[in-house]
């Protein structure tokens, strides 16, 4: 089956968008904490609505509006989104050779609805041979729905609601990300690429935390696994 032909079905966009249903949830309760932090910090339903749409990215909003005010400037917010979105130029580059057997106009819209959850499930479908590249689509449209609605209710219940900090639900996003760790490992062959990470990002965070932390420690995890695989 791993050498069947690149399709884009509706099909494919169906399964990807069943198979990411339990991720929904966790996806719209994360939005809701940002929507709320997002009105908090000034910023109107539309601003936090938009940032949503053409951000996509939980821990790159959450970083924004740390350095958010309404006397900043634009660059901060623009650099800090950048460094933490960086790690979707490896998530793109991963499935390129799927989705570049796919007409323009299908990859560009996966790419766009593209997050942490759909390209983790994409790669375990790739993985075992599925090649209905519908299925990015499908399974990143039933993560972006949930995120989008998620921040527009969650800015729009920001004074009733409680300090998400208090319930814990900060801890959302390291939790996610050790899921999808937890759903790709593979065995030995990862503790290489683990343990570099690991050495980088642990005296960053300590010693200057900030977006750059998770940036360079998935360089040096991609790094070291590259020489691996290279052997």
């Amino acid at each position: 089956m791993s050498s069947a032909p690149v399709t884009f079905t509706r099909e494919g966009v169906w399964r990807g968008f069943l198979l990411a249903q339990p991720l929904a949830p966790g996806v719209a309760l994360y939005a809701l904490v940002f929507g709320a932090l997002a009105g908090e910090r000034g910023l109107s339903w539309l601003q936090a609505v938009l940032m949503s749409v053409f951000v996509y990215s939980g821990s790159a909003q959450l970083a924004a509006l740390q350095v958010w005010s309404s006397e900043a400037s634009v660059l901060p917010l623009i650099v800090t989104i950048l460094a933490i979105n960086a790690r979707y130029v490896l998530y793109g580059a991963s499935i390129q050779p799927w989705l570049s057997q796919a007409q323009r106009r299908h990859a560009y819209a996966s790419l766009f609805v593209l997050g942490d959850g759909s390209w983790a499930l994409a790669m375990r479908e790739h993985a075992a041979g599925y090649r209905d590249a519908g299925f990015i689509f499908g399974s990143g449209l039933a993560g972006f729905l949930p995120w989008i609605g998620g921040t527009l209710v969650g800015q729009l219940l920001a004074s009733r609601m409680p300090d998400p900090r208090a319930w814990g639900l900060d801890f959302m996003l390291p939790a996610f990300a050790a899921a999808i760790g937890i759903s790709l490992w593979r065995g030995k062959a990862d503790w290489a690429p683990l343990a570099c990470a690991v050495a980088v990002a642990l005296p960053l965070q300590l010693l200057a935390p900030s977006g750059w932390t998770i940036v360079l420690a998935g360089l040096a995890a991609g790094i070291a696994g590259a020489l691996r695989h290279g052997r």
